[in-house]
């Protein structure tokens, strides 16, 4: 079905957010006749609601979503597979798909390629690198998908962008089955999302699923991604001078060609894991025929986002460090090996992930921890059996005021020298809207606590 094909269509969009609405946007620019619906009815839903409406579609907020009657269902990406508006449609026979899926088939004809990316941890790092090394190579491109500019607005863009440098989730490749991408890579697979899943080989079998017809990278450093590379695929690693892409001598080098392409030192971004996520970038590129360069170039100019392990202020010798995008156990696990004596704040959402290993890993170097969230017993019950001399602070507070109790808390319990490390590993909607709004919170308090000084 191409966009002409949805003329007419009756489509229903799951969700009236930032994905919906941009969904919805574009199905009505193809005069598709379009439903919106949305359990919830807050400020945020009203307002796209009265855009919506306003542009000709229907909008139905706050009861149950079901039934509905159209021709094919846009689930919205956290959504899970089992929501009664899915099971409604696919046994009344109407597809289901991803804003991906339907991305794919509103592409015009000479569309530009999509370069992809997945995995646990480091998919918006490595994803805003690949961009910044395809414009730096003289390409129009811009980072879209699961971050920056949803795909849906991306493949409409005019003038078209050459090359999309393309973010994708678990959940995003598991509604969209039909897009093929010229090259894509795997970072690494650890638990994460198995609240949507259900089991760790369907998490694992949607983001392989990236691979399908494609130039496949991968993390020749980890065993399920090395598993699963196809033959003929091409490694990144840390730790091996035999793979494809690899650190020698502080150099970030092709091996197949000799070529270095830049010294680790010149990375504006941190930690291994970074490093690892530039040598996929660098893969990626020169899948795409860029010029190593360019690779150079783009690595060197490109700072990280916000709250990604990001130095907000220091203050009586203690560091406050802002990793609010740490939202699993993969992630918080890099974040707290870069720091050796850290107060930890974390808790929220698990989604199901085990931080068994993460505390009995890290226990040595807590300095103290204070909880927060709606998981965060499972936290503290790991540090009682891995860490039970480490001082825990528990807060049952359930509103946005709890991360200012936080960072107060933490100031109190650190030393000089001690990193106060916000890496929640944990996602953040029980308490706050998103990531990023948890950051800036931390960020806030963390001025409270320098401005006396």
């Amino acid at each position: 079905m191409t966009g002409a094909g949805l003329t007419g269509k009756r489509v229903a969009v799951a969700g009236a957010g930032v994905s919906g609405l941009a969904v919805a946007t574009a199905l009505l620019d193809v005069d598709a006749r379009v439903l919106v619906v949305d359990r919830n009815d807050g400020e945020r839903q009203q307002a796209v609601a009265e855009q919506l409406a306003a542009a000709g579609a229907q909008v139905r907020l706050g009861d149950d979503m079901t039934p509905v009657d159209a021709d094919v269902v846009v689930a919205a990406p956290g959504m899970r597979l089992d929501h009664p508006l899915f099971v409604a449609a696919r046994a009344d026979g109407i597809e289901v798909i991803g804003e991906p899926e339907l991305a794919w088939r509103l592409r015009p004809e000479g569309a530009a390629p999509w370069v992809g990316v997945t995995g646990t941890n480091g998919k918006t790092t490595t994803v805003g690198m690949l961009a910044g090394i395809l414009r730096t190579a003289g390409r129009r491109s811009v980072a879209a998908g699961n971050v920056g500019l949803p795909l849906v607005e991306a493949v409409r863009t005019v003038p078209a962008y050459d090359v999309l440098a393309v973010e994708m989730s678990s959940q995003q490749l598991a509604w969209s089955p039909s897009p093929r991408f010229v090259a894509s890579a795997v970072l690494n697979i650890a638990a994460d999302h198995l609240d949507w899943h259900d089991t760790m080989a369907a998490y694992a079998d949607a983001k392989f699923h990236i691979w399908a017809d494609a130039i496949a990278v991968g993390n020749a450093d980890d065993e399920l991604v090395a598993a699963r590379l196809p033959s003929g695929g091409r490694t990144f690693s840390l730790t091996s001078a035999t793979a494809d892409y690899a650190v020698i001598d502080g150099l970030l080098t092709e091996t197949t060609s000799g070529l270095a392409l830049v010294s680790a030192d010149e990375l504006q971004v941190t930690g291994p894991h970074n490093v690892a996520n530039a040598l996929a970038a660098a893969a990626l590129a020169r899948a795409v025929d860029v010029g190593a360069d360019a690779v150079a170039a783009g690595l060197r100019g490109y700072a990280p986002g916000a709250h990604r392990n990001v130095l907000v202020a220091t203050v009586d010798g203690v560091g406050y460090v802002d990793d609010s995008k740490a939202t699993n156990p993969h992630a918080a696990d890099a974040s707290l090996s870069a720091y050796p004596h850290v107060v930890w704040l974390a808790g929220g959402l698990l989604k199901g992930a085990d931080v068994e290993q993460l505390v009995a890993t890290h226990s040595a170097r807590l300095r103290a921890v204070v909880l927060f969230g709606r998981d965060r017993a499972q936290i503290a019950d790991a540090l009682a059996r891995h860490a039970p001399d480490v001082p825990v602070v528990d807060l049952s507070a359930t509103d946005t005021g709890v991360m200012e109790s936080a960072v107060r808390a933490a100031s109190e319990l650190a030393r000089p020298g001690d990193t106060v490390l916000l890496a929640p590993t944990a996602a953040s909607w029980d308490i706050f809207r998103d990531y990023a709004q948890r950051g800036d919170l931390f960020a806030a308090a963390v001025q409270l606590i320098a401005e006396p000084r």
